[in-house]
């Protein structure tokens, strides 16, 4: 299993992870998404899937227990934290998993400095700006949006189940 961090407890690991990344005699590029990732399904490993074949190192944010209630209500997350980012760090294409309590990712995103990240498309460039597209732009990196695969949502998938 890959490693799994937390971003309230784990900062200095982390910082000193994304040095060895960054400083090794690789230049690899380091790719960011985040997201509750509540019930796995198809359209969230193709996100990952699209997102780590445009660089080196897949690091995938997840929002915490706390987070994703504040996003969601009540009545989620469906899955703990713990079990979210065990399955996600589960995957081939994910490399390492950040839990992070913030309602959006633009701390965490500031504090990593990727060089690409990616929403689904879904969302548009000019949302993203607030929660760390602003930062991406301002430093010359990238902001990419992954084709959304239509239907495949954790609340069009908890709609079907009830």
């Amino acid at each position: 299993m890959k490693q799994i961090f937390n971003f309230t407890t784990d900062k200095e690991k982390i910082k000193n992870l994304i040095n060895d990344i960054r400083y090794d005699r690789y230049n690899r590029v380091i790719v960011y998404t985040n997201g509750c990732f509540d019930v796995l399904h198809p359209g969230h490993v193709y996100l990952l899937n699209e997102s780590a074949k445009l660089g080196d190192i897949l690091i995938v944010g997840v929002n915490s227990d706390k987070s994703v209630k504040l996003l969601k209500g009540e009545g989620r997350p469906i899955l703990n934290e713990e079990d979210r980012s065990y399955m996600l760090s589960s995957l081939n294409a994910v490399d390492y998993v950040i839990i992070f309590d913030e309602i959006n990712t633009v701390h965490l995103i500031e504090f990593l400095e990727p060089d690409i990240i990616t929403k689904a498309s879904e969302y548009k460039i000019k949302d993203l700006d607030e929660v760390g597209g602003k930062f991406m732009k301002e430093n010359g990196k990238k902001v990419i949006l992954i084709p959304y695969k239509q239907g495949l949502s954790t609340s069009n998938l908890i709609k079907k189940l009830n």
